[in-house]
């Protein structure tokens, strides 16, 4: 794979900065914009023009920059003190450190063991208490549906991609970002039930909706909630 370098250029009046990666797997030209900016994929064997494949893509490339240059600005800044606010279930709740045999979450408030944040950092101890409530929550959650829907999985594995909420191995891994766990409830049954359904359908077709849809009706609007807010369930800047 060619080393990225980066260029520059106008599209629409508007200043791009993008990267050209040639890659053995691309079949095809491709333009990806992500958080991290925009980058034109090129299979090695292609003599396509980078320029060109922007200019013909002009307008939906600076839409989603702009896209992803006002998610950069919604993501919070967190200083991981007690008293700060974070997410939990959709609820925010207040980050309290004080003597404890083990952490605690209520209707109010996150508490973690004073002797644990001691031994290690705030931000440590509550990415592992996340990670482990995400772990028994996401875990009951998959098991419900599954059993619902009649479909049966390999394993559960909790990921933390910056861009993905989950996805389903042809071998029937289902992986969910721990960060989900700061995401309402309905939300995370929505993630959950998109990807058991791709036991059954491998597509993103009409079958696919219908099946997601049996189960969550309303499941658009639980898709733009989460293309809406993905920035608040960012947990620190190593997400972004």
């Amino acid at each position: 794979m060619a080393k990225a370098h980066s260029r520059n250029i106008d599209l629409l009046g508007n200043p791009v900065e993008y990267e050209v990666r040639h890659s053995a797997d691309a079949s095809e030209p491709r333009i990806d914009v992500d958080i991290h900016g925009v980058t034109v994929v090129v299979p090695e064997d292609d003599d396509v023009q980078p320029t060109e494949l922007l200019k013909e893509n002009a307008a939906w490339v600076v839409d989603q920059q702009r896209k992803y240059d006002a998610y950069r600005e919604q993501v919070p800044n967190r200083t991981f003190e007690a008293g700060e606010r974070f997410p939990f279930l959709g609820e925010d709740r207040e980050l309290v450190i004080e003597p404890l045999q083990k952490q605690e979450v209520d209707e109010d408030s996150i508490r973690l063991r004073k002797s644990a944040v001691g031994q290690s950092s705030v931000k440590q101890v509550l990415e592992n208490f996340y990670r482990s409530r995400a772990r028994d929550y996401l875990t009951n959650r998959t098991d419900h549906y599954a059993e619902r829907m009649g479909v049966e999985y390999e394993k559960l594995e909790l990921r933390n991609q910056r861009t993905r909420w989950g996805s389903c191995s042809t071998g029937g891994t289902i992986s969910l970002n721990w960060r989900l766990i700061m995401a309402p409830p309905d939300v995370v049954d929505y993630l959950v039930v998109h990807e058991l359904a791709h036991l059954t359908e491998q597509h993103h077709g009409r079958e696919f909706w219908q099946l997601v849809g049996e189960h969550i009706p309303d499941y658009k609007e639980k898709a733009e909630w989460l293309e809406q807010n993905s920035a608040k369930l960012v947990f620190s800047e190593e997400d972004v």
